[in-house]
Protein backbone atom coordinates (compact mmCIF):
# COMPACT_ATOMS: atom_id res chain seq x y z
CA UNK A 1 0.00 0.00 0.00
CA UNK A 2 1.27 3.56 -0.78
CA UNK A 3 -0.10 7.03 -0.33
CA UNK A 4 -1.37 8.83 -3.22
CA UNK A 5 -0.52 12.49 -3.34
CA UNK A 6 -2.90 14.69 -5.43
CA UNK A 7 -3.41 18.06 -6.35
CA UNK A 8 -6.07 20.49 -4.94
CA UNK A 9 -7.89 20.94 -7.39
CA UNK A 10 -8.95 17.14 -6.98
CA UNK A 11 -11.21 18.19 -4.02
CA UNK A 12 -13.41 19.40 -6.71
CA UNK A 13 -13.50 15.97 -8.53
CA UNK A 14 -13.99 14.07 -5.66
CA UNK A 15 -17.44 16.26 -5.19
CA UNK A 16 -18.12 16.15 -8.75
CA UNK A 17 -18.12 12.05 -8.33
CA UNK A 18 -20.28 12.00 -5.60
CA UNK A 19 -22.79 13.99 -6.88
CA UNK A 20 -22.71 11.91 -10.13
CA UNK A 21 -22.56 8.54 -8.36
CA UNK A 22 -25.65 9.54 -6.53
CA UNK A 23 -27.60 10.07 -9.92
CA UNK A 24 -26.44 6.59 -10.96
CA UNK A 25 -28.69 4.90 -8.11
CA UNK A 26 -30.15 7.87 -6.07
CA UNK A 27 -33.23 5.50 -4.73
CA UNK A 28 -30.45 2.82 -3.57
CA UNK A 29 -28.16 4.80 -2.08
CA UNK A 30 -30.61 7.72 -0.44
CA UNK A 31 -32.11 4.43 0.75
CA UNK A 32 -29.31 2.82 2.27
CA UNK A 33 -28.65 5.97 4.11
CA UNK A 34 -31.65 6.04 6.02
CA UNK A 35 -31.53 2.70 6.58
CA UNK A 36 -28.35 4.01 8.70
CA UNK A 37 -29.97 6.51 9.96
CA UNK A 38 -32.86 4.71 11.11
CA UNK A 39 -30.33 1.81 12.59
CA UNK A 40 -28.79 4.59 14.81
CA UNK A 41 -32.36 6.09 16.60
CA UNK A 42 -33.44 2.52 17.04
CA UNK A 43 -30.36 1.83 19.03
CA UNK A 44 -30.25 5.19 20.33
CA UNK A 45 -33.65 4.40 22.22
CA UNK A 46 -32.11 1.67 24.09
CA UNK A 47 -31.59 2.62 27.44
CA UNK A 48 -28.01 3.13 28.87
CA UNK A 49 -26.17 1.16 25.99
CA UNK A 50 -27.82 2.66 22.97
CA UNK A 51 -25.79 5.97 22.52
CA UNK A 52 -22.62 3.35 22.86
CA UNK A 53 -23.74 0.78 20.47
CA UNK A 54 -25.00 3.53 17.63
CA UNK A 55 -21.08 4.98 18.34
CA UNK A 56 -19.44 1.86 18.24
CA UNK A 57 -21.04 1.12 14.63
CA UNK A 58 -20.23 4.50 12.86
CA UNK A 59 -16.70 3.15 10.94
CA UNK A 60 -18.80 -0.11 10.13
CA UNK A 61 -21.57 2.11 8.75
CA UNK A 62 -19.31 4.53 7.29
CA UNK A 63 -17.32 1.55 6.07
CA UNK A 64 -20.85 0.09 4.24
CA UNK A 65 -21.49 3.61 2.53
CA UNK A 66 -18.32 3.97 0.79
CA UNK A 67 -18.80 0.38 -0.08
CA UNK A 68 -21.95 1.15 -1.95
CA UNK A 69 -20.21 3.94 -3.17
CA UNK A 70 -17.74 1.37 -4.95
CA UNK A 71 -20.78 -0.78 -6.02
CA UNK A 72 -22.31 2.26 -7.32
CA UNK A 73 -19.38 3.37 -9.53
CA UNK A 74 -18.94 0.15 -11.03
CA UNK A 75 -22.60 0.16 -12.27
CA UNK A 76 -23.64 -2.59 -9.78
CA UNK A 77 -26.98 -1.89 -7.65
CA UNK A 78 -25.85 -1.92 -4.38
CA UNK A 79 -28.01 -4.07 -2.39
CA UNK A 80 -29.10 -3.39 1.74
CA UNK A 81 -26.68 -6.26 2.49
CA UNK A 82 -23.17 -4.08 1.48
CA UNK A 83 -23.83 -2.07 4.70
CA UNK A 84 -22.58 -5.26 6.65
CA UNK A 85 -19.92 -5.23 4.34
CA UNK A 86 -17.68 -4.72 7.43
CA UNK A 87 -18.75 -7.60 8.90
CA UNK A 88 -18.28 -9.96 5.88
CA UNK A 89 -14.51 -9.62 5.20
CA UNK A 90 -13.28 -12.45 7.85
CA UNK A 91 -13.04 -12.96 11.60
CA UNK A 92 -9.72 -10.91 11.62
CA UNK A 93 -11.28 -7.35 10.04
CA UNK A 94 -14.44 -8.05 11.47
CA UNK A 95 -12.73 -7.95 14.87
CA UNK A 96 -10.24 -5.04 13.53
CA UNK A 97 -13.50 -2.99 12.68
CA UNK A 98 -15.41 -4.02 16.31
CA UNK A 99 -11.95 -1.95 17.69
CA UNK A 100 -11.99 0.67 15.48
CA UNK A 101 -15.47 1.01 16.74
CA UNK A 102 -14.75 1.02 20.94
CA UNK A 103 -11.81 3.53 19.91
CA UNK A 104 -13.96 5.58 18.30
CA UNK A 105 -16.80 5.30 21.23
CA UNK A 106 -14.05 6.30 23.64
CA UNK A 107 -12.95 9.38 21.68
CA UNK A 108 -16.01 10.60 21.59
CA UNK A 109 -17.28 10.24 24.98
CA UNK A 110 -13.84 12.16 26.38
CA UNK A 111 -14.32 14.58 23.94
CA UNK A 112 -18.36 15.20 24.74
CA UNK A 113 -17.42 15.31 28.52
CA UNK A 114 -14.52 17.86 27.89
CA UNK A 115 -16.99 20.28 26.20
CA UNK A 116 -19.19 19.89 28.98
CA UNK A 117 -16.71 20.35 31.88
CA UNK A 118 -14.99 23.64 29.87
CA UNK A 119 -18.62 25.78 28.69
CA UNK A 120 -21.10 23.70 31.43
CA UNK A 121 -24.78 23.69 31.03
CA UNK A 122 -26.54 26.00 28.62
CA UNK A 123 -28.38 29.02 30.79
CA UNK A 124 -32.08 28.53 31.02
CA UNK A 125 -33.83 31.09 29.17
CA UNK A 126 -37.81 32.16 29.63
CA UNK A 127 -38.18 32.07 25.88
CA UNK A 128 -38.96 29.28 23.08
CA UNK A 129 -36.74 30.91 20.63
CA UNK A 130 -34.11 28.02 19.98
CA UNK A 131 -30.43 29.25 21.57
CA UNK A 132 -27.16 29.02 20.50
CA UNK A 133 -25.31 26.36 22.04
CA UNK A 134 -21.40 27.07 22.84
CA UNK A 135 -21.37 23.67 24.36
CA UNK A 136 -22.26 22.06 20.75
CA UNK A 137 -19.49 24.23 19.19
CA UNK A 138 -16.81 22.98 21.78
CA UNK A 139 -17.99 19.41 21.44
CA UNK A 140 -17.71 19.26 17.58
CA UNK A 141 -14.17 21.16 17.45
CA UNK A 142 -12.84 18.56 19.89
CA UNK A 143 -13.97 15.85 17.41
CA UNK A 144 -12.19 16.91 14.83
CA UNK A 145 -8.98 15.20 16.04
CA UNK A 146 -11.41 11.67 15.75
CA UNK A 147 -12.88 13.24 12.25
CA UNK A 148 -8.86 13.47 10.94
CA UNK A 149 -8.04 10.08 12.52
CA UNK A 150 -11.02 7.94 10.96
CA UNK A 151 -11.55 9.97 7.93
CA UNK A 152 -9.79 6.99 5.86
CA UNK A 153 -9.32 4.33 8.74
CA UNK A 154 -12.63 2.09 8.07
CA UNK A 155 -11.95 1.52 4.59
CA UNK A 156 -7.80 0.75 5.28
CA UNK A 157 -9.27 -2.11 7.92
CA UNK A 158 -11.32 -3.14 4.98
CA UNK A 159 -10.11 -2.78 1.69
CA UNK A 160 -6.25 -3.05 3.11
CA UNK A 161 -6.42 -5.13 5.88
CA UNK A 162 -4.40 -2.74 7.75
CA UNK A 163 -4.34 -2.97 11.72
CA UNK A 164 -6.71 -0.71 13.78
CA UNK A 165 -3.87 1.69 14.91
CA UNK A 166 -1.96 1.55 12.10
CA UNK A 167 -5.09 2.27 10.06
CA UNK A 168 -5.75 5.78 12.22
CA UNK A 169 -2.24 7.23 11.37
CA UNK A 170 -2.12 6.47 8.12
CA UNK A 171 -5.54 7.99 7.84
CA UNK A 172 -3.91 11.04 9.70
CA UNK A 173 -1.27 11.60 7.38
CA UNK A 174 -3.42 11.19 4.51
CA UNK A 175 -5.47 13.90 5.64
CA UNK A 176 -2.70 16.18 6.52
CA UNK A 177 -0.37 15.35 2.71
CA UNK A 178 -3.80 16.05 0.62
CA UNK A 179 -4.88 18.50 3.40
CA UNK A 180 -5.26 20.80 -0.14
CA UNK A 181 -7.47 18.62 -1.47
CA UNK A 182 -9.90 17.72 1.21
CA UNK A 183 -9.87 21.67 2.09
CA UNK A 184 -11.22 22.75 -1.60
CA UNK A 185 -13.50 19.59 -1.06
CA UNK A 186 -14.64 20.41 2.03
CA UNK A 187 -15.52 24.03 0.64
CA UNK A 188 -17.00 22.88 -2.11
CA UNK A 189 -19.09 20.51 -0.55
CA UNK A 190 -20.15 24.29 1.69
CA UNK A 191 -21.10 26.04 -1.31
CA UNK A 192 -23.27 22.89 -2.91
CA UNK A 193 -25.36 23.13 0.70
CA UNK A 194 -25.12 26.96 1.03
CA UNK A 195 -26.65 27.05 -2.89
CA UNK A 196 -29.27 24.23 -2.87
CA UNK A 197 -30.66 25.14 0.56
CA UNK A 198 -30.86 28.53 -0.65
CA UNK A 199 -33.00 27.59 -3.53
CA UNK A 200 -35.15 25.45 -1.51
CA UNK A 201 -36.04 27.58 1.20
CA UNK A 202 -36.37 29.94 -1.10
CA UNK A 203 -39.19 27.95 -3.33
CA UNK A 204 -40.67 27.42 0.06
CA UNK A 205 -41.06 31.04 1.48
CA UNK A 206 -42.76 31.64 -1.73
CA UNK A 207 -45.17 28.81 -1.87
CA UNK A 208 -46.14 28.65 1.81
CA UNK A 209 -44.13 31.37 4.58
CA UNK A 210 -41.57 29.80 7.09
CA UNK A 211 -43.68 26.86 7.88
CA UNK A 212 -43.09 24.95 3.99
CA UNK A 213 -39.55 26.22 3.84
CA UNK A 214 -38.67 24.47 6.89
CA UNK A 215 -40.49 21.10 5.59
CA UNK A 216 -38.90 21.62 2.53
CA UNK A 217 -35.51 21.75 3.97
CA UNK A 218 -35.57 18.89 6.29
CA UNK A 219 -35.52 16.07 3.44
CA UNK A 220 -33.55 18.05 1.14
CA UNK A 221 -30.41 18.27 3.71
CA UNK A 222 -30.57 14.38 4.37
CA UNK A 223 -30.50 14.18 0.10
CA UNK A 224 -27.11 16.56 0.39
CA UNK A 225 -25.95 14.54 3.54
CA UNK A 226 -26.50 11.24 1.70
CA UNK A 227 -24.88 13.13 -1.10
CA UNK A 228 -21.68 13.74 0.13
CA UNK A 229 -21.60 10.37 2.31
CA UNK A 230 -21.10 9.21 -1.56
CA UNK A 231 -18.52 11.38 -1.99
CA UNK A 232 -16.11 10.45 0.73
CA UNK A 233 -15.36 6.90 -0.93
CA UNK A 234 -13.55 8.85 -4.10
CA UNK A 235 -11.27 10.64 -1.23
CA UNK A 236 -10.27 7.69 -0.13
CA UNK A 237 -9.47 5.68 -3.59
CA UNK A 238 -7.17 8.32 -4.80
CA UNK A 239 -5.34 8.65 -1.61
CA UNK A 240 -4.36 5.26 -0.95
CA UNK A 241 -2.94 2.58 -3.87
CA UNK A 242 -2.26 -1.22 -2.78
CA UNK A 243 0.15 -2.96 -4.58
CA UNK A 244 -1.88 -5.43 -6.39
CA UNK A 245 -3.32 -5.12 -9.73
CA UNK A 246 -6.78 -5.09 -8.38
CA UNK A 247 -6.40 -1.78 -6.60
CA UNK A 248 -8.17 0.71 -6.91
CA UNK A 249 -6.80 3.40 -9.48
CA UNK A 250 -6.43 7.23 -8.61
CA UNK A 251 -8.81 9.66 -10.39
CA UNK A 252 -7.20 10.97 -13.79
CA UNK A 253 -8.02 14.74 -13.64
CA UNK A 254 -8.54 16.41 -16.85
CA UNK A 255 -5.69 17.68 -18.58
CA UNK A 256 -3.31 14.87 -17.28
CA UNK A 257 -1.29 12.64 -19.52
CA UNK A 258 -2.10 9.56 -17.09
CA UNK A 259 -4.41 6.97 -18.58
Amino acid sequence: MKLNIVPARTGILWVKLGIQTFLKQPLALTGLFFMYMAAVLVLSQVPLVGPILGAMLVPAATLGLMAATAEAASGRFPMPTVLISAFRAGRQRARAMLMLGVIYTAGSLVATLLGSMLVGAPAATPSDTPQFDPRMLVVLLLHSPLIILFWHAPALVHWHGVSPVKSLFFSAVAVFRNFGALLIYGFAWMTVFMAIGFVFSTIGMLIGGVAVARSVMMPTVLLLVAMFSTSLYFTFRDSFQADEEAAPQPTALPGDDTP
